[in-house]
This record gives structure tokens, sequence and C-alpha cells, in this order.
């Protein structure tokens, strides 16, 4: 089916940021084929008019846990660790395959709603999240999220071997999965070395948690005697691609190792304010070459999924916390929700920016808002102004998830219902 958008402003987030004033863009197949000036003699089965709207890439939401959209506003004002094993896990315990399928629909809704087209999932019955990113046709990263069991260690490994050969490259290549041990304070050094080799036999990518609290830090110290980091790069465990989310509290050693081994730090500054965890030293990672990409973390601890949110934190926390007014740029921010993100998980080929010969995979901003007038700088309209309200509509994969604003593939009420149907059942569980 060949898609025609027209007379459209397009930020590509390509290698030199291009913006393309009214300009236009074609899709066949799933793929992009030209952006740029109107081509003549081309007939599309369906043409957009992207009169007052920014097209852009979907926003990649590089670390989160889509089941807990659940727990949204159930466990708050908390420290992670009590917020963790008094609140958080206890409910985990009871979780059904049901209720992550309704709680993941959920989050997929939502993130489609507000301009995410790829998400990366850490939690369990990955299955469920596989069966809800099929139905919905949203771009997904599927990793098993792995706490160490002492008396079954292989146990979950098996798991995440059997998930990767269910679901990897399954829905035209739009599920992948990785492997991911939760962090190295609940996994022995063991089991992590196992997971990397899991991960290695694959020839897949890992996805964990480093350097997230103080209380994390100290404890590697003294268990360690070293960085969560650095204990992790000793094991060996960076000689495969690590997305490590978090990295809030990391030193320059921290820093250059994960320079040397090529790790993708994921930002999650709703979720460290909100747990008090921190402010990851952002421009810092930037300035030594690495790509930062950014994720809501779970509903539980952010409390929501939308990335516009994400993108605006992300442009502004760091600028105060560095005293700098040039810390992290809205550029440098559009580029972490985006291509960045679509680095940390190994699609930057296909996925990330708007560039021909990628898979159409794109947002469409509603720019004709009172809080988006006037429109001088395209890049800072989406980073400083711009809400996930004013996405109208998603393309992934050249399909259409939702166009002005109703969505096409999920059936909204229903995914209400059914969530708030599950969250009450668990809690009374």
């Amino acid at each position: 089916m060949g898609l025609r958008i027209k007379n459209i402003d397009i930020v590509t987030m390509n290698s030199e940021n291009k913006i393309i004033m009214n300009g236009n863009i074609y899709i066949e197949n799933g793929i992009i084929t030209h952006i740029g000036e109107e081509l003549k003699e081309y007939k599309a089965d369906e043409t957009f008019n992207g009169r007052h709207m920014i097209a852009m890439p979907g926003m990649i939401n590089a670390h989160t846990h889509m089941g807990m959209s659940l727990l949204r506003n159930y466990a708050d004002d908390l420290p992670l660790h009590q917020w963790l094993t008094e609140k958080i896990w206890p409910v985990e315990a009871k979780l059904s395959s049901k209720d992550i399928y309704w709680g993941s629909l959920l989050s997929m809704t939502e993130m489609i709603q507000t301009g995410t087209t790829t998400f990366c999932d850490m939690y369990f019955y990955m299955d469920e999240v596989g069966k809800g990113a099929e139905e919905s046709g949203i771009r997904a990263m599927l990793t098993r999220g792995i706490i160490e069991d002492r008396n079954d260690p292989d146990k979950k490994l098996n798991e995440s071997r059997e998930l990767f050969n269910r679901y990897h490259k399954a829905s035209n290549d739009k599920i992948r999965v990785m492997i991911a041990p939760h962090a190295p304070y609940t996994c022995s050094p063991e089991f992590l070395v196992k997971a990397k080799e899991l991960a290695s036999e694959l020839g897949t990518g890992l996805h964990i948690h480093l350097s997230e609290t103080e209380k994390e830090v100290q404890e590697s110290y003294e268990k360690f005697g070293k960085s969560p980091i650095e204990h992790v790069y000793n094991l060996g465990v960076f000689d495969v691609h690590t997305l490590a989310a978090h990295c809030v509290h990391v030193d320059d050693n921290d820093i250059r190792i994960m320079v040397e081994k090529g790790v993708h730090p994921v930002n999650n500054p709703g979720s460290n304010m909100k747990l008090a965890s921190g402010f990851a030293p952002v421009q810092k990672m930037i300035d030594k070459g690495l790509f930062v990409s950014l994720g809501t973390d779970g509903a539980s601890s952010n409390n929501n999924l939308n990335m516009f949110k994400e993108l605006n934190l992300a442009a502004l926390i760091n600028k105060a916390v560095d005293k700098d007014a040039l810390s992290v740029k809205a550029e440098d921010a559009l580029r972490m929700a985006t291509i960045n993100g679509a680095r940390g998980l190994q699609w930057e080929n296909q996925i990330g920016s708007l560039e021909v010969g990628k898979k159409a995979d794109l947002i469409l901003v509603n720019m004709d808002k009172p809080h988006l007038t006037p429109k001088h700088n395209l890049v800072s309209s989406l980073a400083y102004s711009a809400y996930g309200s004013d996405v109208d509509t998603v393309f992934v994969d050249g399909k259409i998830l939702m166009k002005n604003r109703e969505m096409v593939t999920i059936d909204l009420e229903k995914v209400k219902y059914m969530a708030q149907k599950q969250a009450m059942d668990l809690i009374t569980r």
C-alpha cells in the first residue's frame, strides 16, 4: 500500500538533524521511499494532509515495566527500596498472566496515544506482552525480568530462551527479545555470567538495572569492593551489547568503562526524581560519546508512560543540576528519545529517524495549538512545549495505529474497563 503525507514539516533526526519545511513523505509497504518535494507522477492509495503538523520519528521508550500500569498511584511517596520490598514485590508475587496482558495493553494504549512507537519492557509473563504487541501493532523489545532463584537458577534463563525462540523477529520483525537479569543486587556474579552467556549464544543483547541508587552503589562497594558497573565489567557482562537502565550514581571510571564497552545508558528522569534516586550525569555521558537513551520506567514509579513528558524533563533537569543552561539541549533530549533509543535496542538501521529505506515508524504532531505558537524552532517546540496529547496520528511499519486521536487497533473502552477490573482484583488478592 502506498501512502503520502503532504504539506508537512519534517523533523528527521538523521545524522545532520535535518528539518524539511512543507515537505512530503512517501511510504510503500511499510518503508519510507521518499522525503522532500512532491512526486507529481506518484499515485498514493491514501494521502494525509500534514498542514499545521510536524512529522517526526516515533518515540522509543527504552526502559519500562508495562504490567506495572495496574499499580499506578498505588504505592507512592516512598524510598525505592521500601517501595520495592514492602509494596511492589509482595503484590507482584500475586500477578497472573491475565493481569499482565491487560496491564500491558493499557500501557501500549497510553504509549500510542502519546507518540511512542517502540518500547523495551522488562517484566513477567512476557508471552502476554508479546500477544498484546502483536494485536496493537506497536514495535516491541521483550525482556523477561530475572531475579535469581537460588533453588532453580536455570528456570528463568530457560524461560528467556523459550521467549526468544517464540518471539524474536516475530510479527514482521516488529518484536525482538533481549536477556534481562534484573540487577547486580538481585543476581549473583555466577548468574550474571550465565545470563551474558545466554545472550551471546542467542546473538542478542542484555538489559539490566545499574547504579540506580546510592544505597545500591554503597552495598556493591561493601560486598565486592567496586561499583556495580565495574563489578559487571569485570565479570565480562559488557562483552555483549548492554542496555543499562538508570546509571544515576556513576563516577568518571564508570563512564570510562561504559565508553570502552559501548554500553547504552537509559535516562529515566521522572522515575529517578519521584523515587529520590538522584540525577544522572547525562551531559557528562554525552560529552564522552555515550548514546544516552530515554525511558519512563514503570507507571508505578513515574506515574505515566508519556515520553513527551520524559523528553521535557530530560531537557530541563540537568540544566538546573549542572547550573548550565547549555546542559542537555533540546536537540540532545530529542535524540535520546528517538535515534539513541534505536541504537540502544540495536534497531538503528531500521527506526529512530526519518530516512529513505527505514521503517515507517513516525508520528504526526498537531502544532495548531496556542501553546505551540509561534513556531520559531521546531525542536524546541517538541522538547519544551509539546504534550503527548498533541500527537494526532501514529504509524508503525507504515500501518496506522491511531488516526486523528482515534485508536485504530485497540478497543480503548474495553482496555480501560478490563485494566481497572484486574487492578482491583490484584490488590484484593
